[in-house]
């Protein structure tokens, strides 16, 4: 599974952080970015920062997914 986060859309509110910290970071920006290990996929973000999820941590991915209210979060499966 792939993940990746549209900036534009998000509405900081940070659900995916706190449900996944894992795979998402808010940064100084105010937004969401998908991170993949210690890389977090800024430069650029959007479909280009698309990261890879761990096993682990799909679950938790797909729940962010779910409740970000700005439903700027993609999923991408393998």
């Amino acid at each position: 599974m792939k993940v990746w986060i549209d900036q534009d859309l998000c509405t900081g509110d940070g659900l995916c952080e706190e449900i996944a910290p894992a795979v998402f970071t808010l940064l100084d920006d105010g937004l969401a970015y998908v991170k993949e290990g210690a890389d977090i996929k800024d430069a650029p973000g959007g479909q280009e920062g698309m990261a890879a999820v761990a096993p682990e941590y799909e679950d938790a991915a797909v729940e962010a997914s779910e409740e970000c209210p700005g439903e700027c979060i993609f999923i991408v499966n393998d």
